[in-house]
């Protein structure tokens, strides 16, 4: 076999490898395979072979265009995967860091036109091509990072028009930069100023007139289901009509009140139940059994300074699959760095480095839908691999808040070092 690529030598190579029609749960999440001295090769977009360094001569033959790494002293993971962020959106809301501060709730802070409200009046403001150079500026910053796949949401316009010019935004910022990006329709993130007293007019309007035309640009519908936002009933509405033309769901649940969103989650067969703060011990219940996955959003419980984190043990010990996420956002969670989240997670949420490392990768691919082609290094898998200046796949959470990216390989070719 030829190679294109060839990185060997390293310290530590995490295939993270799973199986291919689940994701990891239980004791599986803290399973991952590390190879010593261990080399992956790749040719054209996809690996070609992985395994110990001293078997490559056995099977491989470089020439005189293979490009070889060596990665000696350092710890080879597959490209990291953010299954949460709302990536597309204008301007910024640092002066809400003080209202924080004093102790004002976050849905008081919408209520007073603030919060989400305050970026959708930014995000309408801007052009198209103002949202796409904004968001390939966030985009690099993530693979810089070591992101090589993530998840971006719309959910800044909150009109028909601004809703498209959001997911729009997002197709270009995807062929734009290396990043790949999934999208997902969140029309339903809060309801608009116009519709503050007929919540009922803007759930039509989101069933009516967006989802029909969001479906020909996102994979995915997402619904802020929460106390003061959507309800339940909304919640389910909204999700039913996306399924009814052939988008996968995906939700906001529990995060400040226990709503539910677990339980509705499970009963429309989400993807996944994002958030998870106020979970109830029957939607721990339900989410494991039937395998719907809890993504868990860390970074963001730490930025807003809240007591309690997600139940993450709880989850995992019930059979809940669990990935993470930045939740990358203007107001609850500015920050893109999945390693910083990965080091909460394991100080926090009391994940072992091994979990953290699977619920990036392999769980998150699957929290994407994407896990037969990323999330693991595997043979026939897209070639996205990450090499860390660290000597041991633990260092990396211990190191909270030092970016560890030496070298990033997307679809087999290097993006950033190497």
């Amino acid at each position: 076999m030829k190679a294109d690529l060839l990185i060997t030598n390293a310290n530590q190579l995490v295939t993270a490898v799973g199986a291919s029609d689940r994701p990891k749960i239980k004791h599986e999440l803290a399973d991952l395979e590390v190879i010593p001295d261990g080399a992956v090769a790749a040719a054209g977009e996809h690996i070609l072979w992985v395994g110990p360094t001293r078997d490559l001569d056995k099977y491989l033959e470089a020439g005189p265009s293979t490009r070889k790494i060596n990665a000696r002293g350092k710890t080879v993971l597959p490209g990291l995967v953010d299954p949460h962020t709302h990536l597309v959106f204008a301007g910024s809301r640092e002066h809400e860091l003080e209202l924080k501060l004093k102790g004002v709730p976050y849905l008081e802070i919408l209520a007073q036109g603030g919060g989400i409200l305050s970026t959708v009046r930014a995000t309408q403001a801007a052009s198209q091509q103002e949202l796409v150079q904004i968001g390939v500026k966030y985009a690099r910053q993530m693979l810089a990072q070591g992101t090589t796949t993530a998840e971006a949401k719309s959910g800044y316009g909150l009109s028909t028009a601004d809703e498209l010019k959001i997911l729009a935004a997002i197709k270009e910022i995807d062929a734009a930069q290396p990043v790949d990006l999934v999208p997902t329709f969140l029309g339903a993130h809060a309801i608009p100023a116009e519709y503050k007293g007929n919540p009922a007019g803007y759930v039509d309007l989101v069933i009516e007139e967006m989802l029909p035309q969001a479906a020909q640009l996102a994979q995915y519908c997402d619904v802020f289901c929460e106390q003061g936002v959507f309800s339940l009933e909304q919640s389910r509405l909204i999700l039913q009509a996306a399924q009814a033309l052939g988008m996968k769901c995906k939700l906001h649940a529990d995060e400040i009140t226990p709503l539910g969103g677990a339980e509705l989650a499970a009963e429309l067969g989400a993807v996944s139940a994002d958030h998870l703060l106020a979970v109830s011990d029957e939607g721990i219940r339900r989410m494991a059994e039937r395998q719907v996955l809890a993504v868990l959003l860390p970074a963001t419980t730490f930025y807003l300074k809240e007591p309690n984190y997600a139940p993450a043990r709880k989850m995992i010990e019930a059979g809940v699959p669990v990935a993470l996420a930045t939740d990358f956002n203007p107001g609850s969670c500015p920050n893109n760095s999945l390693q910083l989240v990965m080091s909460i997670a394991s100080l926090y949420l009391s994940m072992t480095s091994a979990e953290v490392i699977n619920a990036v990768t392999i769980n998150a691919a699957h929290a994407l839908g994407r896990a037969q082609e990323i999330g693991s290094l595997e043979v026939g898998k897209k070639a996205d691999i990450v090499i860390f200046d660290a000597h041991s796949y633990p260092y990396i959470p211990y190191r909270f808040g030092s970016n560890l990216v030496e070298t990033v390989i997307k679809n087999g070719q290097p993006v950033m070092g190497g």
